[in-house]
């Protein structure tokens, strides 16, 4: 993750939010000392609450700004040829320190500048599909699923096979796997896409390298719908209840109708003699089928997502290479490239998920 902040903070980024902040409490520390403002408590109270909460980044900005001072300075000095070689190993061994000293800073800023999203944390269904290369394309996908089970149990998150379809030969067809846990959805929610392998299949006597394809989808669990209804969106009439061919069984307005204004539902209920009964069982039912109606357009919202990530499974719709004789896996959304293929392969994922996270 270092690395990858470090680009993103000195291309821009963001360390010009950094800085902003940086200048923003300084403007605020200004203007608390102004006498105008130090009059006005309700304007006081709101800048002192302000400068608070930007303070601790602030600080961390002017710490920054100076271990690259000072970096830039032993930089200089372990290269001056002129120094003496016991100067310039001082020097060299300051750059080190400094640099863990940036790198951590680094790190800490962007989890203040990039809080987490609350979603992360919610259960993630991960789909895996073999795309164009037939029998290697199974494969293949058979390797992204185990690569994601051990990724998911080095982070202790508990995984759950829900389908699989195998095609006997250790590859599969498609997978579906439940991940629970903290962050289940967070460490896995940027591997949507169409993922492309490079290797010699098993299979090939000619030792040619394949091109095949699998694609991910990634989606949080549809949460149980906690529906709120608010009175004044209610629209409730009473009527006498009836029997067949319209014979009086009540002569009360004991039925009701409720009808929810916002999304039209429409419930009655002339089940009881008590109005008060009815009305209970119809807004039980009311709120099932708004409850109902929320679940669909989450699933719907989640289903279109699942389109939309893994496209029609082409290579050229690639989001990443697995290049096997080369040991390298790249990922094109972000010009990352890392030529430890082995070890990401046994779920060795961090490096790919700290990058697609800060970018």
């Amino acid at each position: 993750m270092a690395h990858l902040t470090k680009t993103e903070l000195r291309d821009g980024g963001l360390f010009g939010r950094w800085e902003a902040i940086a200048n923003k409490f300084d403007s605020l520390n200004d203007q608390l000392t102004d006498p105008a403002v130090l009059s006005q408590s309700t304007l006081l109270v709101s800048l002192n609450k302000e400068r608070a909460e930007l303070e601790p980044i602030a600080h961390m900005f002017g710490e920054y700004r100076r271990v690259l001072e000072e970096l830039s300075e032993s930089q200089m000095m372990a290269e001056d040829q002129e120094l003496d070689a016991e100067m310039r190993r001082l020097a060299h061994e300051e750059l080190g320190s400094l640099k863990s000293r940036r790198d951590d800073l680094e790190v800490r800023v962007i989890e203040l500048l990039c809080p987490e999203d609350e979603g992360n944390n919610k259960n993630s269904f991960i789909e895996i599909r073999a795309g164009t290369g037939g029998s290697e394309a199974a494969l293949f996908a058979g390797d992204l699923l185990r690569m994601y089970i051990r990724f998911a149990d080095e982070k202790r998150l508990r995984t759950e096979l829900m389908e699989s379809h195998e095609t006997g030969i250790g590859g599969i067809k498609e997978a579906v796997l439940l991940v629970e846990g903290k962050g289940a959805f967070g460490f896995f929610r940027y591997e949507s896409g169409v993922h492309r392998v490079q290797r010699v299949p098993t299979t090939e006597a000619s030792g040619r390298i394949h091109t095949s394809t699998a694609t991910v989808a990634v989606m949080p669990e549809v949460e149980e719908v906690d529906v709120h209804i608010d009175q004044k969106d209610l629209r409730i009439d009473t009527y006498c209840s009836s029997g067949a061919g319209g014979q009086s069984v009540n002569t009360t307005y004991s039925a009701v109708r409720i009808t929810h204004i916002p999304t039209g539902v429409v419930v009655t209920c002339q089940d009881e003699r008590s109005q008060l009964k009815n009305r209970t069982k119809a807004m039980r039912t009311l709120r099932t089928r708004i409850g109902d109606a929320e679940r669909e357009k989450q699933e719907a919202s989640i289903a279109e997502q699942r389109r939309s990530q893994v496209g029609t499974g082409e290579r050229s719709e690639k989001i990443r290479t697995y290049n096997f004789p080369q040991n390298r896996v790249t990922d094109h959304r972000i010009g990352l490239t890392l030529h430890k293929l082995d070890r990401v392969m046994e779920g060795e994922l961090d490096d790919l998920v700290a990058a697609l996270k800060a970018q």
